[in-house]
């Protein structure tokens, strides 16, 4: 019996069809995605290499415009209020719309969400280069979140739907985190070259020729998957749910600067607490909706976003923290800064290259709990750092623990958070855990970095000197850093549960068969 003779087969049953019809489905996307009917798998793994190249860029900008800060203040005479727009633009508008730019890549197809975030960005990136006031860069910036977030979650998206069988897909999965982590470590070092020997300015058109290649290079590999909106779209929800999220970030943001007791950052939280609130009523209760809560109801995904924001606290705020130590306590140039944390992006491709192949063979709990058991050791580690600590016996260990850790649980929570998904919903599990990712991260910087400066704060008007003040306060935020990871380990074993690695794709390939079966 052949396949569309299946579907009209009186004895299948309904649950039956509506499988096979998503299978095929699937694999119609796939085909049409990266061509595997002919040459697709070497297709496949040249478009990941493109889609890779995007984040990396992404995170790379990321990174450097954090170098050019004092160098963009005196040029534009910004204020010191005013100069974390430069930074709080790009991640407001990023982090509120991903979950919708994630939902968009599958209403209307991954690769027309995918290019049009490319040239978002590229375009915010021109812009942002070659500002001559505060607004125009800081609408610039904002521009360039946009692009991230259209095109961050469309292209995970694409990969999760290209790469269906478990080894294939956490391969895939370490080589997208293993080029974000190295942009991460590369952007720190090349962002002080930049500003020393030419102009801030280049941090942004470095990216123009990459995004130019991305654009041009993807239309190539990657096929029109022809999605197009078949039903009603949620504005309502998209709507409260961008606004709720927006203003969730937007507090953080505030609360890191001006305190979490102040009217703007209570009155944010408030706003985006009854904002989000709206959105779980509206999707309850709509026709079509633009985040099923039936989504939610899988609880090893909602288990992996809820640990990503986690995870994500710790590792923004041990970037931030860390930097503040070596600049400001040890007395290092940015430049040496960033040549010191190179061995983090080393490390941490280690963690993300055991991952890929330990998470199909394993499963990802065991994973999960020994990464963020070792990161906490290395956050450990950096509680016990001193004003005149040598690197290689204090600071180069602690280090390499985080990186290896976080290299080895990024990658499971990756794999956890997308493993489920199906053609129909792959843009929104994407979505969902880089949301997640963006969010804890501010969490994490607002939450640790208050500590460590009340902490500071504190010791200062005692009359400590500001390095040994700044140090204890690091302490601190090091020692809290260490128990959230402890706690996402505790979590990682209670919630993810225990499944066979390749789980997820068995049932793909039963119904494959039943499919291809004659």
């Amino acid at each position: 019996m052949m396949p569309a003779q299946l579907l009209d087969d009186p004895d299948l049953p309904f649950h039956a069809a509506k499988r096979v019809r998503a299978t095929m489905t699937t694999a119609v996307d796939v085909t049409e995605l990266a061509g595997t009917a002919t040459g697709g798998e070497d297709r496949r793994w040249k478009a990941l290499v493109v889609l890779a190249t995007l984040q990396f860029m992404l995170v790379l900008d990321a990174t450097v415009v954090n170098i050019a800060l004092p160098s963009i203040k005196r040029d534009l005479g910004f204020s010191q209020t005013n100069l974390a727009w430069v930074v709080d633009a790009y991640l407001l508008v990023a982090g509120g719309f991903l979950l919708l730019g994630g939902r968009l890549a599958d209403l209307f197809g991954r690769r027309r969400i995918f290019l049009a975030g490319a040239v978002a960005f590229a375009l915010g990136s021109l812009a942002s280069g070659l500002a001559q006031d505060q607004g125009t860069l800081i609408a610039a910036r904002a521009l360039q979140g946009t692009g991230e977030a259209l095109a961050g979650p469309a292209a995970l998206s694409i990969i999760a739907v290209l790469f269906t069988d478990p080894k294939e897909r956490a391969k895939a999965l370490g080589i997208w985190g293993g080029l974000a982590g190295l942009a991460g470590v590369v952007g720190a070092v090349l962002s002080g070259v930049i500003v020393d020997v030419a102009s801030w300015r280049w941090i942004f058109w470095i990216n123009l020729p990459v995004a130019a290649a991305v654009i041009i290079v993807a239309p190539r590999l990657l096929r029109p998957d022809n999605k197009t909106r078949d039903r009603g779209f949620d504005l309502i929800g998209a709507t409260t749910a961008t606004a709720g999220i927006t203003a969730l970030v937007y507090a953080l943001l505030e609360a890191s600067r001006d305190g979490w007791s102040s009217a703007t950052t209570v009155g944010l939280l408030a706003g985006g607490a009854t904002l989000l609130s709206t959105f779980l009523v509206v999707e309850a209760r709509a026709q079509n909706p633009l985040v099923p809560l039936s989504f939610f109801r899988v609880r090893r995904r909602s288990a992996a976003s809820a640990l990503m924001a986690l995870t994500a606290s710790a590792l923004y705020a041990f970037f931030f923290l860390l930097t503040l130590y070596m600049q400001l306590v040890l007395h290092w140039s940015p430049l040496r800064t960033g040549f010191a944390m190179l061995p983090f992006g080393f490390a941490i491709l280690v963690g993300i290259g055991a991952s890929s192949k330990l998470v199909p063979r394993i499963g990802a709990r065991p994973i999960l709990v020994t990464g963020m058991l070792i990161a906490a050791g290395g956050f450990g580690l950096l509680t016990r750092l001193s004003i005149n600590a040598h690197y290689l016996s204090r600071e180069f260990p602690a280090m390499a623990l985080v990186a290896l850790g976080m290299g080895l649980t990024l990658v499971a929570l990756i794999v956890s958070g997308v493993s489920e998904a199906d053609d129909h919903d792959a843009g929104l599990a994407s979505g969902t855990i880089t949301t997640a990712q963006q969010v804890g991260g501010a969490l994490g910087l607002a939450v640790l970095v208050s500590v460590a400066t009340d902490r500071a704060t504190g010791l200062l008007v005692t009359g400590h000197s500001t390095e040994a003040a700044q140090l204890a306060g690091s302490h601190l935020a090091f020692g809290v850093g260490a128990g959230t990871l402890l706690g996402g380990a505790l979590l990682s074993a209670l919630l993810i549960g225990k499944s066979r690695p390749g789980g997820a794709v068995s049932a793909t390939s039963d119904r494959e068969r039943l499919v291809t079966s004659s």
